[in-house]
This record gives C-alpha cells, structure tokens and sequence, in this order.
C-alpha cells in the first residue's frame, strides 16, 4: 500500500488559521473567529492586538474555549485513526522492523534504517507503540547511542526514543537498558546533542532526560543529577538560549531532576539563581516559561543552600512577587511561605513588602485558589504585618505594604482564613 493513499483530509473548519494545523484546545475571541489556544496566545503575548484573521482591533483579549468544535475535532480524530491505524502500522510489518534491528545493530545503512523508523514513528501513536512494544527494539536503539559517535545518527536515535519514551514501559526499559550497557558513553552522546546539535535535538535530549527522571525510582533521578556535565550543559542553555520551547524542555527537565535531595545545592552553586532571576525579570518571557522558573525556584529553597542565595537576590524575589498572580501562583505562595514563615527570612520580607507584595498575597487570597493556598497567604500576611511593625514603626507615612496591611487590619477581615 502506498503512503499517499493514507493521506486523510482534514476539514478546513478544524484548523487553526494560524498554524494550519488541526486544533488541540480551539478558543474563540471576540470577532467570533476560532483559533487553537497555543497559537493565538503566542500572537497576543508577541504584542499584538488584533484578531490574526480580520486584523480587526480587539477591544478584549479575552478568549472563550468553543466546547462544540473541540467535540466535533475529537470526534473527527477518533474515527480518522481508528480507519487508518490499521493501514499505517502495516507500512513496516514485524518481519522488515526485525531486519530493521539487525542491519543498525550491525552498522549498515544505519542511519537510512533509522530515518525510516523515525518517518513511521511520527505518523502517528499506533506507529509509537508498535514499536515501544516490539521485543527487542528499544535496547537496540539504546544500545546504538552507547557505541556511535557520528552526530547525525546519534540525532536520529534521541528522536526515535523521545517518540517513543512517553509510551507505557518503554521509559522503564530505556532506564534498563542504558544502566546494563555504558550508561557513561549514552550520557556522553547526550551531552554532544545538547552542546552541538540542533534546536529540535537539544529540545529532544532534554525531554528524554525528563522522562528518565521522572520514573518512580529514586535511583534513576540520582544518577541522572551525579552527571555534572549533563546538569552544567543544561544551565549553560538555560543561560545562553532565547529559543522559549527549548528554555521550557530544559526547565521541566531540571524541575524533574532537582526533586533529589543532593543537586539542588550543585543546581544553586552553578548559579541557577541569577539565571531564573533574569529569566523572570525579561518581560519577554511567556508565562509558562515564568511559570517554570518559579516552581524550580520554590524547589531549591527547600535547601539551606538555596534559601541563602535567593535571600541575598532581592530582584529574584521582586520577581517572583511581581509574577504572583501570573504564572506559577501556587509555587510562589509556597516559596514565599517558606522563606517568611517557616524560616523568618527578614530580608525576603522586606523585599516582598517593599514590591507591594502584601496587596497581590491579599488578591491571592480572594481569588479561587486552593483551600492550602490560601492559608500560606494568611500566615504570610500575618509573618509579614509582624515585619513591618518591628522594622518600619518609624515612619511616618508607611510604605505602599504597610498601608496594605493597616487596611488588612481594618477592611478585609472577612478573607481571614478561619
């Protein structure tokens, strides 16, 4: 059967009129037009204020989700892959991905072998698990990351296992596999991509990563973080990239690693702290990437080294109050709850007070927010009110944070937490 005659034609009404793709989470503005969430949050948030469509002004950017045509797109899909999943997984049968196997362990044609399996694995989610439950795949392909040195083939293999990795089992055997071969020289190869390869590798190396490290065993996240030059090359991206979806893989890929005790105070002596603060003081930076920083942020503070030296980074903090009701709220309430209550942190609280921090904890508290949420901001009000009276009863017509806190006293008893 030939690939064209797979070739399935979507309706034009499923498509965003920006990306041109089929719409995972349709949105409608204002104008009445429809478009896929991602895609007309990154116009608005590039400075934009127009519908993309009509170019019409928008006197709200404000979208509604149009639950009608993401059930019609759902419905659409689900029939679309139930037709063409058989017909698609038949274009490499068992016999020829066996042959396959055989010819890229032996070396020959191995990156021909490897770019067709990556053309299969990107049709579609069959095709995926097709292969993630092919006996014997998984460590060949592992075992080719540990033995070759050539860039491209080594590019080709990480986008075979980030295609497949989110499959049930396959992490679980990827981790296996590497830790049973040279997981030094699989480590070494990772570290080439991350250094020299392109964007989409980087991006890719960086999901695989994650996905190791967020197994359920201790272990695999221990010896991903006692891989000093993983976790140096990581921030050096973080660092040095503007590029926002590679600065997201790396983020969440760190966020994962950091939930082992021991590398939050390596992540802190390679300067993690100055990096997320000039990542959160860039008004450039969408606000899944804050969002990121600021959870990773509230990770290393719950180590003596971290809370040191975002103690002595006071635009961090500024930061974080600033972000409060943008990006990350949970994981900033919580930071910030740690530094102030649970170790008294004066000069945090200063900081936080001085930002207007009082009124945005205040907001925090009245808005939805979840039941422990909004007692850390009961107890920050209380930490911080404490601060102000001790260390600013001296002046005269009080900071923008201690008048918030005077009409705390006064006004806004009745979102007190019980």
């Amino acid at each position: 059967m030939g690939r064209e005659e797979l070739h399935i034609t979507v309706p034009s009404l499923f498509k965003c009129p920006i990306s041109m793709e089929v719409m995972k989470s349709p949105v409608s503005l204002c104008t009445g037009v429809t478009y896929d969430r991602s895609s007309i949050q990154h116009w608005l948030e590039s400075g934009h204020d127009t519908c993309p469509a009509t170019m019409q002004v928008l006197p709200s950017k404000i979208f509604v989700p149009n639950l009608t045509l993401h059930r019609l797109i759902h419905l659409w899909l689900h029939h679309s892959t139930t037709t063409a999943a058989a017909a698609t997984a038949s274009l490499i049968s068992s016999h020829q991905l066996r042959v396959f196997i055989e010819n890229i362990t032996a070396n020959v044609d191995r990156r021909d072998f490897l770019e067709k399996i990556v053309e299969f694995a990107s049709a579609r989610d069959e095709n995926r698990r097709f292969l993630g439950d092919f006996d014997g795949f998984v460590e060949a392909i592992v075992g080719v990351l540990c033995k070759s040195a050539e860039m491209e083939v080594v590019e080709l293999v990480v986008r075979v296992l980030d295609l497949i990795t989110s499959q049930n089992g396959v992490k679980e055997r990827v981790y296996s596999s590497i830790f049973r071969s040279n997981h030094q020289k699989w480590f070494a190869s990772i570290c080439l991509l991350l250094r020299n390869g392109s964007v989409n590798s980087k991006i890719e190396s960086a999901r695989v990563l994650e996905y190791l490290a967020a197994l359920d065993v201790t272990e695999s996240k221990r010896r991903i973080a006692e891989e000093e030059e993983i976790l140096t090359v990581l921030l050096r991206l973080l660092a040095s990239e503007n590029d926002f979806n590679l600065c997201d893989a790396v983020l969440s890929c760190l966020t994962a690693v950091s939930v082992t005790r021991s590398v939050k105070p390596r992540l802190v002596r390679f300067r993690l702290i100055p990096i997320l603060s000039e990542k959160l003081l860039n008004p450039n930076t969408k606000l899944s990437t804050a969002g990121k920083c600021v959870k990773l942020l509230s990770r290393v503070s719950t180590c003596p080294e971290g809370r040191s030296a975002i103690s002595e980074a006071p635009k961090c903090v500024a930061a974080v109050v600033e972000r409060l009701m943008k990006a990350g709220t949970e994981d900033a309430v919580a930071m910030l709850w740690g530094l102030c209550c649970v170790h008294g942190d004066k000069k945090v609280k200063d900081v936080v007070v001085k930002s207007n921090g009082v009124t945005k904890i205040l907001l925090v508290m009245q808005s939805e927010c979840e039941g422990h949420v909004r007692r850390m901001c009961g107890e920050l009000v209380k930490a911080l009110r404490v601060g102000c009276k001790v260390g600013g009863s001296g002046s005269g017509s009080g900071s923008g944070g201690d008048g918030a806190l005077r009409r705390y006293e006064t006004k806004t008893t009745h979102i007190m937490p019980c």
